[in-house]
């Protein structure tokens, strides 16, 4: 019997002693987990570490049984998604600045879900567009640039 994102999830968080309850939303780039718990705290971790490290360690397991499963994304009372949207903005608004002056800008060393949504913001935009280095850092740092007239995207 194959167990649901959902039910590995909670095994997961079972085994760590954790009183939870988990929900299940779809949403257009995958299924969200939201976990609700009174130990939230120690759930997401410092800086969200334990979110980053629940969710790798849950798409690994999947992705290991059925490489073409939908991504998961691993949330704790809305956390992640309210420094999604806070990042979200404060690239919004560098992004303005490239625009005004047409100098590139250099964001701080993100992880690669990070990283995701920034280029994900940028990759249909006709005036900027991220870039990250190749390297084979974890953490990794996006430039914004402007585009010029004739270059398409170099790194999406």
């Amino acid at each position: 019997m194959n167990a649901t994102p959902k039910e590995m999830l909670d095994t997961m968080l079972g085994h760590l002693g954790f009183t939870f309850e988990i929900k299940e939303f779809e949403t257009p780039n995958g299924i969200t987990l939201q976990i609700y718990s009174l130990e939230k705290n120690d759930i997401i971790g410092r800086r969200g570490e334990g979110l980053e490290d629940l969710q790798l360690l849950l798409n690994r397991m999947i992705q290991t049984n059925s490489p073409q499963s939908p991504r998961i994304v691993v949330d704790c009372e809305h956390y992640r998604e309210m420094k999604d949207d806070s990042l979200l903005q404060k690239v919004r608004q560098l992004a303005e600045t490239v625009r005004k002056t047409g100098r590139s800008c250099h964001l701080e060393p993100m992880n690669s879900y990070q990283r995701r949504l920034v280029h994900n913001m940028f990759k249909d935009d006709p005036e900027v567009q991220s870039w990250s280095p190749e390297n084979d850092s974890r953490i990794k740092q996006i430039t914004l640039k402007a585009r010029s007239p004739q270059s398409a995207p170099e790194n999406p």
